[in-house]
């Protein structure tokens, strides 16, 4: 059933149809109703891509994920997703991969499709070269960065302070009796380093130099946690705590050490970051930094229509982690 087909059973225009369909004035009320009967009573759907040509908008977003395996990322895409398909928005999710040149092309991919806004999940992507390419091909667009921020006019920016939430961390392995402890950053993003900042001004408060910390980087995956834990141990055999900088490489640090008989908490004590689904499916269960990852996903969303009903909201704002503290610690 086609628009046409419905203005040929009204007795109408095609354009009289139209104006009814976009909701626009000048129709009179009894052939508003009329119109409006017959799109019901054969279940008429408006093709969108035509109507995004017309007026301007595709009612579709992009969301641009570095690696979606992760359960946080899941998460994340999962809550932007149904949040914007409330509005009626669908969302086109791609995931970019670690290097710059694919998440150039990525933002490219989606100024060609037209979208009509775009959230950045993760201050991976701040960095001048998806600076560029957003000033480049979606100036015109609202974008919305999660846990990062890039200076552009059309960006904004839902941050979690990660670097006092560490620093609490690195308290919380003091009060439980843990002074000797390492940290392991997953990469060199922005919020990684603001992870590393907070424990680096945690151990200095507890009367550390800088030069004697044991700060380590690793790969977010599985193996790399496991091999990770047994060089610590290897460098480090008094260590007695562990921070990693997420959940996924925490978690297969725990097997690393039940796997050498060291008991967890009591000898060596763990601590992640995201509290993510991975925390509760470890034994012992996962102690974690609450990063706010769902609520930063809403926030953004929020952000994001506003931004397209022509809200104003700040460049920035700012939520706060709190650790979720299970049996690790």
């Amino acid at each position: 059933m086609t628009i046409y087909d419905i203005a040929r059973i009204a007795g109408v225009s095609a354009s009289t149809v139209s104006r009814v369909v976009n909701n626009k004035p000048g129709i009179k009320e009894e052939t508003r109703k009329q119109i409006l009967a017959l799109l019901e009573q054969y279940d008429y759907s408006p093709n969108e891509t035509a109507r995004g040509l017309v007026n301007k908008a595709s009612r579709m977003i992009g969301i641009l994920i570095e690696d979606i395996r992760y359960a946080h990322h899941v998460d994340i895409a999962y809550y932007i997703e149904e949040e914007m398909g409330k509005h009626g928005y669908c969302s086109l999710i791609l995931n970019t991969g670690l290097t710059d040149d694919k998440k150039v092309e990525a933002v490219k991919v989606l100024a060609q499709r037209r979208v009509d806004g775009v959230i950045l999940v993760g201050s991976t992507f701040e960095t001048e070269a998806v600076k560029r390419a957003l000033d480049a091909g979606l100036s015109a667009v609202p974008v919305i960065m999660t846990n990062g921020y890039l200076n552009l006019p059309n960006v904004k920016g839902v941050l979690v302070d990660e670097r006092e939430g560490v620093e609490n961390c690195v308290e919380l392995m003091r009060v439980k009796g843990h002074e000797k402890l390492a940290f392991v950053r997953p990469s060199h993003t922005k919020s990684s380093l603001s992870k590393e900042q907070g424990f680096v001004q945690g151990m200095e408060r507890r009367g550390f130099k800088r030069e004697e910390l044991w700060i380590y980087e690793c790969p977010t995956t599985l193996e790399d946690g496991y091999a990770m834990m047994e060089r610590i141990l290897e460098d480090h055999p008094d260590v007695e705590g562990v921070i990693f900088g997420e959940d996924l490489s925490a978690v297969s640090a725990i097997r690393a050490l039940v796997d050498r008989n060291i008991k967890v908490p009591e000898q060596v004590a763990v601590i992640g970051v995201d509290n993510s689904k991975y925390c509760d499916i470890c034994y012992p269960k996962l102690t974690s930094l609450n990063n706010r990852m769902v609520e930063m996903s809403l926030e953004a969303a929020r952000i994001l229509f506003d931004s397209l009903e022509g809200r104003e909201n700040p460049d920035r704002i700012m939520l706060f982690s709190r650790i979720v503290e299970r049996e690790s610690t």
